[in-house]
């Protein structure tokens, strides 16, 4: 019961990439973005729990960024933000549910 409320929360919040249609990003948009993506990626890092596919967005963000397309920059960093909080949810639930295992 427990994993699949777990698969539930983890896919409600990866369900968030999709994004909406609405004005084009500007560069303040994507530095806020950014910036926020870099303290979600930070925190996994410190719990040792750092997802490949966060980097892999925050550095796509940041090439798109430097070629100008501040939509995709400011999506791909919001994308890893998402990945890194997902990856701190995954560690501080298997901190406590591991408890939840009847080993036999």
């Amino acid at each position: 019961m427990s994993r699949s409320i777990s698969a539930l929360a983890v896919t409600l919040l990866l369900g968030t990439f999709i994004v909406p249609a609405h004005a084009a990003s500007t560069e303040a948009d994507y530095k806020a973005a950014y910036a926020a993506a870099e303290s979600a990626n930070a925190e996994a890092n410190k719990l040792r729990n750092q997802w490949t596919t966060a980097v892999s967005a925050l550095a796509a963000a940041k090439k798109a960024a430097e070629e100008g397309d501040f939509d995709k920059a400011t999506a791909e960093a919001k994308k890893s933000e998402q990945l890194s909080k997902a990856a701190i949810f995954q560690t501080n639930e298997q901190k406590e549910n591991w408890k939840l295992i009847e080993i036999r």
